[in-house]
């Protein structure tokens, strides 16, 4: 049976997305796992439903989570039935500041669904260099392998 992965990201400056898509390239490689790649302003309740595991990509803005990440969240939370939509997550942060801001507001957020961290976050400081598109990659190789493997 098919696995399917999530991956949400919000952008402005490109470097979010230049990392969600490295993880969707990485997470491809997996046989037996679908990969879904959505804008956060373009993604909703239901493809949070239909997923297996979801990997956000989000900027640090202000020291906060992006807005248009916080957005997605305000319009999924009610329609998923809060409280019953168990599953594990993954998140990357691109940031100039140390992304602890982003980190710790996605991580009360989530509670409430209540989804899991299936893995610490990737926390890029500055531009994505291509060692941190490589670390993208392998961290959404590894989310659909166990995803495929029923680890998560």
């Amino acid at each position: 049976m098919l696995k399917a992965l999530l991956i949400v990201y919000h952008t402005q400056s490109g470097s979010s997305q230049a990392l969600a898509e490295a993880a969707a390239s990485g997470a491809a490689a997996e046989e037996g796992v679908t990969v879904e790649l959505k804008r956060a302003m373009e993604a909703d309740a239901n493809d949070l439903r239909a997923c297996d595991g979801v990997l956000f990509v989000t900027p640090e803005n202000f020291g906060y989570l992006s807005g248009g990440m916080k957005d997605f969240f305000d319009r999924t939370y009610y329609p998923c039935d809060p409280g019953s939509l168990a599953r594990p997550y993954m998140l990357i942060v691109s940031c100039g500041n140390d992304g602890s801001g982003a980190v710790r507001q996605l991580e009360r957020i989530v509670k409430g669904y209540p989804l899991k961290a299936a893995a610490e976050p990737l926390i890029v400081r500055g531009e994505p260099s291509a060692e941190h598109l490589e670390a993208a990659s392998d961290l959404g190789l590894s989310f659909a392998a166990g995803l495929g493997m029923g680890i998560f």
